[in-house]
């Protein structure tokens, strides 16, 4: 038993071992700077736009939200700067679970994978719930209305046709996307390269008819509009509630609409400059996708009260909006934001899948993690539980809660890449780097600040919460992981990471769709 007990928290895979498990791949270097950028642009648009952004502005910025998503992007690029430079010194494909086990040890690999399942599991949940709210709309305007007692969190009070309320049992549309689409990863399925892209072309296309036709709507009634914007910034009303504390209090919440910026420091192995193209494609995305957000929330903000978008489904109440002339345009915006957000609950749910069974190879997590189906070739038993934590906290939870949850998890698992950066540079100061973080070590600093700072801004009750789930998570690990962990055992699983050969599922650079 050696290894086991305390020490083994700070037990560390070497560069040699990572190398070792994952295969050096020679990936041929083919992608430039603009590659780059486009690939971060089809990673980043995805559920935050199309979800989160009503919340933010209804509940704590107005039209200010605006700055938050200003905000939000800064703190992604000091975190986005920190995962190029891990991902051009480690050879893995881009996991911060792996990133550190090789330089924290094993306890922080532990909760790093605890923060994971909210920044890919929660995440899902958050988009399913926005994905209902799209689909809720659109089937009325085709006259098809779904008990409001069935369209909502439980407990959650709803009108009733006669004017009285009710408590909501559970929002059913959004549980039965997630077990369809379990069934569809369980059984298998492949997500080709066109196919994703023609995805994210959907869904950038819907962003930029939004963008326009909002745009032509509020340039032709500007005088009524403008009206939506003043003031601004509403008078503080509350800790977190309008003022620039509610700003701060916003970008915490739209944070959640660039989750899968980092899918570009994934594809640092196959840059062709490193050095030039992996800032330039982190920051040049974000630039752009942060323009993007600010003028869709400009268009939301200004065709209608930002008091009306607190709902899953804040652009489908804005082009609504624009009357019945527009009544087709409505439909089709609708039908591409279902669209996307089908596609990025399922590769948020593989995500998730994939780095359980990682765990599970390294002897963290219960061995049936890791069991692949004998025909469909998946982690099945893996993905069944993935898929009932998903539903169950879709079907259960409101938006809010589960996307402060979310943001609250991937801004404290950037903290801890950031850290991870500077541990790096300390220990291994000669290992070879493609691409190292400028300004060191003042960015990474930045970096960890301004995460906790924006955490610090979430309301008591969530920090509570996750409290508790990290707390709980550290029990596991002395109670299970810490005693089979395979690094103690002296165990090395070969072919560590599964590949296209084993699993037949989307594509994993795409975190967020």
């Amino acid at each position: 038993m050696a290894g086991r007990g305390i020490g083994q928290i700070f037990a560390r895979k070497t560069v040699e071992q990572i190398q070792s498990e994952y295969g050096a791949s020679e990936l041929k270097r083919t992608l430039g700077a603009l590659n780059l950028v486009l690939l971060g642009i089809g990673c980043i648009i995805g559920a935050g736009i199309f979800v989160r952004t009503g919340s933010a502005a209804a509940l704590h910025a107005g039209p200010a939200v605006i700055l938050s998503f200003v905000i939000a992007g800064v703190i992604c690029a000091l975190a986005g700067l920190c995962y190029a430079e891990l991902a051009s010194a480690l050879p893995v494909s881009g996991s911060a679970y792996t990133y550190s086990y090789t330089t924290l040890g094993e306890g922080a690999a532990w909760l790093m994978g605890a923060l994971l399942l909210l920044e890919y599991g929660l995440a899902a949940s958050v988009v399913a719930v926005g994905w209902a709210g799209y689909v809720v709309s659109l089937l009325a305007d085709f006259g098809i209305v779904i008990p409001a007692t069935l369209t909502a969190p439980f407990g959650h009070a709803v009108p009733l046709p006669d004017g009285t309320t009710t408590n909501a049992i559970m929002n059913l549309p959004a549980a039965l996307i997630v077990l369809a689409l379990t069934v569809l990863l369980i059984v298998g399925v492949s997500e080709s390269a066109k196919f994703n892209n023609i995805i994210v072309a959907i869904k950038v296309t819907t962003i930029l008819a939004v963008i326009l036709v909002g745009g032509f709507y509020v340039l032709s009634n500007f005088a009524t509009a403008s009206q939506n914007w003043v003031p601004f910034i509403p008078e503080n009303e509350g800790p977190g509630k309008f003022g620039l504390e509610g700003v701060a209090r916003a970008a915490s919440i739209v944070f959640f609409a660039y989750i899968g910026f980092e899918a570009v420091s994934t594809a640092g192995q196959e840059a062709k400059n490193p050095k030039r193209d992996l800032p330039i494609g982190i920051i040049g995305s974000l630039v752009i996708c942060t323009v993007l957000y600010m003028l869709v929330a400009w268009v939301l903000t200004m065709m209608v009260d930002y008091r009306q978008l607190n709902v899953p489904d804040p652009v489908a109440v804005a082009v609504n909006a624009l009357g019945p002339e527009w009544s087709i345009f409505a439909k089709i915006v609708k039908v591409g934001a279902i669209t996307g957000l089908t596609s990025v609950i399922l590769v948020l749910m593989y995500g998730q899948t994939r780095i359980f069974y990682t765990m599970a190879r390294d002897g963290l997590l219960p061995k049936p993690f890791s069991k692949v189906h004998a025909k469909f070739k998946t982690p099945w038993i893996n993905t069944l539980v993935v898929g009932v934590i998903v539903a169950f906290a879709a079907a259960i939870f409101d938006i809010n809660t589960l996307g402060d949850l979310t943001s609250v998890g991937t801004l404290a698992a950037f903290a801890v890449v950031c850290l991870t950066v500077m541990f790096l540079r300390k220990t291994q100061p000669n290992l070879p780097r493609g691409f190292k973080v400028p300004l060191y070590p003042v960015l990474p600093v930045l970096g960890i600040v301004s995460c906790i700072w924006l955490i610090s801004t979430v309301e008591a009750r969530v920090l509570m919460f996750f409290a508790w789930f990290m707390a709980g998570s550290v029990v596991v690990y002395f109670a299970y992981g810490m005693w089979n962990s395979n690094l103690a055992k002296g165990v090395v699983v070969r072919g560590h990471e599964p590949g296209p050969q084993e699993f037949e599922t989307p594509d994993p650079k795409n975190p967020q769709g």
